[in-house]
């Protein structure tokens, strides 16, 4: 009898081990069960320099979403889904721009608000875009004198 409970009783804490480290994998993750809690925009570049899915997208220095994913479109240039918090509204005339964290950090997406009345409904798309800036072109280009 005394066996049977011992068994139970580590049985018991085996699981609840387990269940603990797989909600620690997925709060760390930032993975989400169902899906997101906002709308998708979507923005077109010309080139990533290394932002990957899951990267920061932010407003003014605040998280406001995460990239979702990242595709080809049919001119051969970056498409880019932002998954967006559903409390943030963007106008149909914000910028967003690739950046990097520090000199050598992660790349996020930055987005500029725009002035416009009008906003960005869910599937929309953020017209104006700008590239990271490719640090090793212009190491290249000074080195070389095309500055």
């Amino acid at each position: 009898m005394r066996k049977i409970d011992l068994e139970l009783i580590v049985g018991l804490f085996i699981m609840v081990g387990i269940i603990a480290l797989c909600y620690i994998s997925v709060k760390l993750g930032k993975m989400e069960w169902v899906g997101g809690s906002g709308y998708q925009v979507t923005a077109v570049f010309p080139k990533l320099g290394g932002l990957k899915v899951g990267a920061l997208v932010e407003i003014a220095g605040i998280e406001v979403g995460r990239v979702k994913s990242l595709s080809l479109d049919d001119n051969y240039q970056a498409r880019v889904v932002l998954d967006i918090n559903k409390d943030v509204k963007l106008q149909d005339d914000s910028i967003a721009s690739i950046k990097t964290k520090g000199l050598l950090g992660e790349k996020y997406v930055d987005i500029l608000p725009g002035g416009e009345d009008e906003i960005i409904e869910d599937g929309g798309k953020i017209q104006d875009t700008v590239s990271p800036i490719d640090l090793e072109e212009l190491i290249a280009k000074y080195i070389f004198g095309k500055v």
